[in-house]
Formats: structure tokens, sequence, C-alpha cells
């Protein structure tokens, strides 16, 4: 008995220790406010961002959200998704309720929100990913991610500020690491896909691709009235030039997808540590979105 109630007593400081993923974010923007919320279903990462009656994500599995994740060489051919610690959750996870990313941390209060989470790797050990093994030998990571979250940075209540940083643990050996800083998953009538040339200030329209490129994007609806774009003074990763922003459309699982992304490489192992990324994500109308891309790049450049 008296090992029974040890364990009972164990169990409930385990659970008044868990954190929960469950929050909410606001801030007004134009006729709107911006409204993004995380779920302890995804550990934390964002499920949904309301403006002006839409929804902007297509939160379905534990890959379809708002948030961040990895990809690693593991001094071996790079290969995506086989050592892809990922912030929602697992493959595995797919419509479930729970992620195998453990959240240690959340603060959610007025328009911030900042979170510290372990993420889990997207293939379980032994699992393919088109046919391509995982190299992890473990469901959880060991790498970390912070992120902060601010609705109307700088005065501009359409850009949300998106701070991320990566933690790379020691006792592993990477040659080239692929940073998905940040990533949105959208509901398919976000169908128009546009690129936006801040030095000549020129609106164009992107083709589906699939992949990236060295202009930002954004993605509308056709009437352009709700539109969600991504913007960082800190691209492009130098030796890759020309990529940084990506666009995707996946016609079977009615979703479409960008992305910004950095890269960092060294020909004997990165560095364990930090690495930070600036990133802004801007929603509203399409001219709301180019505007405040524009007010931003006047900040920094």
């Amino acid at each position: 008995m008296r090992f029974l109630g040890l364990f009972v007593l164990c169990l409930a400081a385990s659970l008044q220790a868990a954190v929960s993923g469950d929050s909410q974010i606001r801030a007004k923007a134009g006729p709107s406010e911006i409204v993004i919320t995380t779920t302890s279903r995804l550990a934390g990462a964002i499920h949904s961002l309301t403006w002006n009656g839409r929804e902007f994500i297509d939160s379905v599995d534990h890959g379809r959200q708002l948030q961040s994740a990895s990809n690693f060489d593991v001094g071996s051919q790079f290969i995506p998704e086989t050592f892809n610690p990922t912030e929602a959750g697992s493959r595995i996870d797919g419509v479930g309720p729970n992620s195998m990313s453990v959240l240690h941390a959340l603060t959610a209060k007025g328009n911030v929100l900042s979170t510290e989470n372990q993420m889990a790797f997207w293939l379980q050990p032994g699992e393919k990913s088109f046919g391509n093994l995982a190299k992890n030998t473990t469901a959880l990571s060991n790498h970390l991610l912070k992120k902060r979250v601010t609705i109307g940075v700088h005065g501009l209540p359409h850009a949300i500020g998106y701070d991320v940083t990566f933690t790379v643990p020691k006792r592993e050996h990477h040659r080239y690491a692929q940073f998905e800083a940040v990533t949105g998953y959208m509901p398919p009538a976000f169908s128009k896909f546009w690129t936006y040339d801040l030095t000549k200030k020129k609106l164009l329209s992107l083709s589906d691709g699939p992949g990236e490129q060295s202009l930002p994007v954004i993605f509308s609806t056709l009437d352009r009235q709700h539109a969600m774009g991504v913007w960082s003074p800190g691209q492009p990763s130098k030796g890759f030039e020309r990529a940084g922003y990506g666009r995707f459309r996946f016609e079977t699982e009615k979703v479409v997808k960008w992305n910004c992304v950095f890269r960092e490489t060294n020909p004997n192992r990165l560095s364990a540590g930090n690495y930070s990324y600036r990133s802004y994500v801007l929603v509203g109308s399409l001219k709301n979105v180019t505007e405040t891309m524009n007010a931003l790049h006047r900040r920094y450049f």
C-alpha cells in the first residue's frame, strides 16, 4: 500500500507539472482582430489564426499548422524527413488528441505568445518516408524550440513578429541543417499565389512551383480580401541566395503551404547550440499585406 500511495503522489505531481498548451492571443488589425490559438494537442504549436471572419490555418494532423521544424543530414546524404524534429508532433500522431512533442513552457498575455518545446521526430524509428528509412533512433528528439509570437509589432497591426530559436544538442554530428523557421498550411480557398518584389514594389503572380525562390511569397483568396505572407530580414542564407521562400499546392490533400527556410552548413561539423531567426507573418487583405511588407522593409533597409 505504501508503494501504491507513493505512485499516486508521483502521478499527481507529474500531472500538476504538465504544461497546458491551450492558449489564445489577440490584437486589433483593421476591421477585425487577429486571433491566434494554440492547443495541448499540438504541444503549443499554433492551431488556428483567424481574421475578419476567416480561418487561415488548415490544422488537421500534426504537420499542418503554423509551426516550425528542422531537418539534418546526420553526417550523411541529406534526405528530407529522415531526421526531422517537428514542433507540433510526429506523423504517427495523425489526427489524434496527443502529441509526441513535449511542451516545457508557455505564456500568453495580450498580443504576445512564448513557448518552449522539445520536438518529436516526424518519423518513428524504423519508419520510412518516400521509401527512405528514418535516421533517428528515438521518437522524441533532444532538439528544443523556443518561439515568441507578437501580433502588431513595430506599430504595424497586420504584422506578426515570429522569433524562433532552435537548440541543436551536443553529441550529434551534422554538416547540413535546414531550419524551417515558420511554415503555414492554409485552406485551399487561399488559391492565389503571389510573390512581391520589395525593391520594385511590384506584386507578381506566382506559379504553383513547387519549391523555393528568393522573393517573399503571399497566398490570397481570389477576391484578395484575405491574404497571408511571410518576409524575413535575414533572408537569404549564405550560399543559398536563390532560395528561402517556398510554396506548395497539395491537390489531393486539399491544402496549400508556404515556408521561410534557413540553411546552415559546415564541411566538418555544425556547432551545437542556438540558431535564431526572425520572420514576419503578414495577415490581412492583399493590400494590407503588401503595404505592411513595404513598411517592414523600410525599417530594416
